[in-house]
């Protein structure tokens, strides 16, 4: 009965979703997703933050084109998807929000993105417009991806068990539809975004 208790009281702890079955169409699924990751990259290419000194002046706080053009993306892609998931067109897989590992996972990122200067979008994309410094850091991400996939399973055993929270949401800490959440997010995101360009970072 207590373990019943506590279950309930708990019940996303733990909880890695999983797709609920293999995928209908596997081929449209990867047809969509290099569409979108192609115009990703060039959207990224045409905000200029492909470009080596953009992404040092904005590991330096000089120029905040970067954080302007992220911040843009997530107000776009935070409406984007619920408006598709209200409608039933998309399905949510949330991943758990394990503390160890997102703080761990978050430092290699860091060090590597401060070495470097690219994160593994702007990477791709500076390659693409002919910055050949971004094999170097394509090298390091697939050698990264492989070493990941190897010690996946010593990882669930250690690392994935610290601080495992299991899905946490922002409308479930708060306690507030996603209705009425993703406007207000959104509006304040904007409002941040405006107040960067006019008073921090004018560069267009």
């Amino acid at each position: 009965m207590a373990q019943d208790e506590t279950k309930n009281k708990n019940p996303t702890r733990n909880e890695d979703p999983q797709p609920d079955g293999p995928p209908e169409n596997r081929a449209a699924q990867l047809g969509l997703g290099f569409f979108f990751g192609v115009i990703f990259g060039f959207l990224l290419q045409k905000g200029g933050v492909a470009k080596y000194e953009v992404l040092i002046g904005m590991l330096l706080l000089e120029d905040l084109t970067v954080a302007k053009v992220m911040m843009s993306a997530v107000v776009v892609g935070m409406i984007g998807i619920y408006a598709l998931h209200t409608a039933g067109l998309v399905k949510l897989h949330i991943k758990p929000t394990r503390y160890g590992a997102n703080t761990l996972g978050g430092i290699l990122f860091g060090i590597g993105f401060g070495l470097a200067a690219y994160c593994p979008g702007t990477g791709a994309a500076a390659l693409g417009q002919g910055n050949f410094d971004a094999i170097a850091v394509l090298l390091g991400l697939m050698a990264g991806s492989y070493v990941f996939a190897e010690a996946s399973g010593w990882l669930a055993r250690t690392v994935n068990r610290w601080g495992d929270r299991g899905v946490l949401t922002l409308d479930r800490v708060l306690n507030l539809k996603p209705r009425v959440l993703v406007p207000v997010v959104a509006t304040v995101l904007v409002l941040v975004l405006a107040a960067i360009h006019v008073f921090v970072d004018p560069t267009p």
